[in-house]
């Protein structure tokens, strides 16, 4: 369409623009991409370290179920922290499965308890990454 617009403008002696010869330019000069991202929700949780939330969050995996034993056990090797009451960790796992981020099942009367992988879609605009010549790369090293 551009082009016959262009041609016929052309032979009548006419050097005006068209308007769709305009909305083409601009379309090829305003090309912003958006990216889509995926993540996890686990990376944007943030836990008060040396708590328990903390120590729970650090032991549970994604992969495999892991019982109250084994929790108890790889707090004490990870962070070398025992309980005085191993209760108390009940209640953090319960608001965590409550929640949505951890799973529960119960096999055999032990209950064990893996992470969720919840995962989100960022959209943000494509960043263009910025080549720093080597004298800028000198004179940030030097200050």
């Amino acid at each position: 369409m551009f082009l016959i617009d262009l041609l016929k403008s052309f032979f009548r002696g006419g050097s005006k623009t068209t308007q769709s010869a305009i909305k083409i330019d601009e379309s090829i000069y305003h090309t912003e991409q958006d990216v889509e991202e995926i993540h996890s929700v686990w990376d944007y949780i943030k836990l008060n370290e040396n708590t328990q939330a903390f120590h729970l969050s650090a032991v549970l995996g994604f992969e495999e179920w892991i019982s109250m034993d084994e929790i108890l056990r790889r707090i004490k090797e990870l962070f070398g922290m025992d309980y005085k009451n191993d209760r108390s960790l009940y209640p953090y796992i319960k608001t965590l499965v409550d929640i949505g981020l951890v799973e529960t099942t119960n096999v055999g009367g032990k209950k064990r308890w893996r992470k969720k992988d919840i995962l989100i879609k960022v959209k943000g605009e494509k960043k263009e990454k910025k080549k720093v010549s080597q004298e800028e790369k000198e004179a940030q090293a030097t200050s």
